[in-house]
């Protein structure tokens, strides 16, 4: 076979060594724009994992990058004054030089051809026209890439953040995080030593920031000099060292495609991941390992891409949304500018989610030990409980307090619809679901989606609160909850709107019925999809109408026991649809400006605070973002929150999307924390957050991070209903079981 590979990158030279020491006939040509001493950059990392992942596939490239590598266990945070130490975290740092030097040595020792200060920018430059194979390992500007753009449709994202890449003669003891105030604004610093005496200094700052310094692009002279100044103490008399240390923003790579045809994209061609992950080379070497394999396993070219691709694309997805945790944390990190110190370690060694609360416990128990307590600590303050301290509680069982409510713990059973009612009431099957998961050890249970009217259910099945026997209905299950648990119980009140008088979710999810459709309202006269119902646009005397049946189910919330009420501002329902400028097109004093948007649920909001008693805590659910064009926006549910506490509210709950059926959510692990994480900070309000949370590693990394004040869980939920005893069983907390099942107290250690 005959490969040619543009880039002599990491990428490139590693495949070249995989694919000649395999094949020694194959004809493998390496082209590189740059000569091979003009390597930019300084120290690259690793972690142990990628070590043996290299070690693996070319034990000879190992034992040198080894012998060439300084190693560390510790990572250092120095933040308002503080120094904190984390330990057990296992790097090596090698320098980018030394690397690229070896890699080619190896490379040209097994007979590959390496071209320097050959730039290919055309697939007809050089013997690429006769190449079998054509690798287009040429980084994240790649113009084999962006000559075949059409094929591989690559978007690029370009952060926020200002960086310049420096070396210092410093000898960094510990992979190192400063975060250094100055009177342009906070720079952040990540610096180590990838040799002796030879450290990587990256400095990085919000563009307003680096504007402020005066700083310019290109100018490394004055970069030196200005960075120095600013980090002399940091520094210790230490200089800092420019190599092509240029101003830049961070691009993030992403490519519809990674083949077309014979040419194939490698590394940051296809991908890139922020620095603050220190996965890039790895990235682009773990790329060359899968390739190698795929071209070894699969009978032809178009097969081997085609395998390479669906096989190795999951797994860098997956570290780019770490990455973009990282990143998008580091971009943020002034509003977590009044954290504690310990907090604020906890909350950057968890940023991009690949450690959890579990996983830092077993690489530094200490650090955790002092997190849990502090959180104990805190906890106990807030609500007003004694918290044994010895043994220390996981922070999710920790109390938490809202007006004269205190929860045993941070875990919600989140509003899940059942679609189960007769005319809005509930019945064995509400008892059985929400009793069972008050018996399952939620500090929180909250029944589904209650409408407050027979017009704003979403479907026949769903349960309301707008008849007399609704309200002894609730009371049999909320009296069931408060006589055999300790859980409270809410209920989350709503309209359906535009979204309403549709079938059960198993017979077509927002499908009108097939008859029997009663008439719909909503701001405006925009139907869900086009074969939905044209819901008529609310009039004033509309608008008093459901205020009034709000009102009339808070009282009968009241009545019925509930320790909680919750009102529903999200997911595309009535009030929700006011709140959305994607649903919301009047021109009068109800719509145009958010706070226009915001006027009529925050009447709700406001009215139904007064009627519900001083003593309970009210909760507002907003959708965060839209995931549409022209929909809301992160920091537009800022502003939402500010305003539902404002009007009342003691907590938000967090979720986001389902608004409009086109819509595009970005799903993944924690999908919305990052939201919850946002309001909270910056908003300076409690928050609840949702969103494909499932263990308990991430509830306590959540809380410990402090992302969130409370969690709330649905699909955990459905399939264990004791998911919260099984979490205290699995942590070793005591949670007792109620006396029915009282000898499960004495067995389940045993049992799990």
């Amino acid at each position: 076979m005959k490969v040619a590979i543009v880039g002599a990158g990491p990428a490139g030279l590693y495949l070249a060594i995989l694919l000649k020491r395999d094949h020694p006939s194959h004809q493998v040509t390496v082209y590189e724009r740059n000569r091979i001493e003009d390597t930019f950059g300084f120290g690259v990392v690793f972690s142990d994992e990628t070590l043996e992942n290299v070690g693996e596939a070319d034990p000879d490239t190992n034992e040198a990058m080894a012998a060439a590598a300084a190693r560390w266990d510790d990572i250092e945070i120095h933040y308002r004054g503080t120094v904190m130490r984390s330990t057990g975290h296992r790097f090596s740092g090698v320098e980018r030089r030394t690397l690229l030097e070896l890699l080619a040595r190896r490379a040209q020792a097994l007979g590959v051809e390496v071209h320097w200060q050959r730039g290919i920018r055309d697939l007809s430059d050089c013997s690429l026209p006769t190449a079998d194979l054509i690798v287009a390992a040429d980084g994240a500007g790649s113009p084999i890439r962006e000559r075949l753009s059409d094929q591989f449709q690559p978007h690029l994202d370009w952060r926020q953040n200002r960086f310049v890449w420096l070396g210092s003669t410093r000898p960094f003891p510990a992979f190192t995080f400063y975060f250094k105030p100055s009177p342009a604004g906070l720079w952040r610093t990540h610096a180590y030593q990838y040799a002796p005496g030879r450290s990587t200094f990256i400095v990085e700052a919000r563009e307003e920031t680096w504007q402020r310094s005066g700083l310019d692009e290109n100018d490394e002279q004055a970069t030196v000099a200005y960075l120095e100044h600013l980090f002399k103490d940091e520094l210790q008399g230490h200089p800092l060292q420019a190599n092509r240390s240029i101003w830049r923003r961070f691009p993030t790579v992403r490519n519809a495609r990674w083949h077309s045809g014979n040419v194939v994209l490698l590394g940051d061609a296809a991908h890139t991941a922020h620095f603050s992950v220190g996965s890039g080379t790895k990235l682009a070497m773990e790329d060359a390992i899968a390739l190698a394999a795929a071209l070894e396993t699969e009978d032809s070219i178009p097969a081997a891409l085609a395998s390479y691709e669906a096989g190795r694309r999951p797994q860098v997805e997956s570290l780019q949304r770490a990455a973009q945790a990282s990143l998008e944390w580091f971009e943020s990190v002034e509003r977590y500018h009044d954290t504690e110190p310990l907090q604020f370690a906890f909350n950057l060694l968890t940023r991009s989610l690949r450690i959890t609360h579990d996983n830092l416990r077993l690489r530094d128990p200490t650090l955790v030990s002092q997190v849990d307590r502090w959180f104990a600590e805190q906890a106990g303050k807030q609500s007003g409980r004694p918290v044994t301290l010895d043994p220390c509680p996981p922070p999710l069982f920790t109390p938490y307090r809202l007006r004269e409510l205190v929860l045993p713990n941070r875990i919600v059973v989140s509003s899940m619809c059942q679609y189960r009612a007769d005319d809005g009431l509930p019945n064995d099957w509400h008892l059985v679901h929400l009793g069972s998961r008050a018996i399952g050890g939620a500090g929180l249970v909250m029944a589904e989606m209650t409408d407050v009217s027979r017009e704003g259910r979403i479907s026949p099945g769903c349960a309301g609160m707008y008849l007399p026997p609704h309200v002894s209905g609730w009371r049999r299950i909320v009296e069931f909850v408060h006589r055999e648990t300790e859980a409270k119980i809410g209920i989350q009140l709503s309209h359906a709107g535009r979204k309403g008088s549709t079938r059960v979710l198993w017979e077509g999810e927002d499908e009108p019925l097939p008859e029997g459709n009663w008439p719909l309202i909503a701001p405006s006269p925009i139907p869900y999809r086009r074969h939905n119902q044209v819901p008529k646009e609310m009039t004033r005397d509309d608008m008093v109408q459901v205020t009034a049946d709000f009102l009339r189910a808070t009282g009968m919330a009241d009545a019925a026991g509930f320790d909680l009420m919750e009102l529903h501002l999200a997911h595309g329902y009535l009030l929700a649809s006011f709140i959305s400028p994607l649903t919301n097109r009047r021109t009068d004093e109800y719509g145009g400006s958010l706070a226009n948007r915001m006027r009529y649920p925050l009447e709700i909001v406001t009215q139904v605070r007064a009627e519900w008693p001083q003593a309970k805590p009210l909760s507002v659910r907003i959708s965060a973002v839209d995931w549409a064009p022209g929909g809301m926006e992160a920091h537009d549910a800022v502003e939402v929150a500010r305003m539902v506490v404002a009007a009342g509210a003691d907590i938000v709950d967090v979720s986001a999307g389902q608004t409009v059926p086109e819509a595009k959510p970005v799903y993944g692990r924690q999908f919305q924390t990052p939201f919850s994480d946002r309001i909270r900070h910056e908003a300076r309000v409690p928050t609840m957050t949702v969103g494909n949370i499932s263990s308990a590693a991430d509830v306590n990394t959540i809380l410990a991070a402090g992302r969130a004040d409370l969690v709330v869980l649905a699909r955990a939920h459905l399939w264990d209903p004791y998911w919260t005893r099984h979490a205290a069983a699995d942590l070793g907390h005591s949670l007792p079981w109620p006396p029915a099942y009282a000898t499960l107290n004495r067995y389940t250690p045993r049992l799990r």
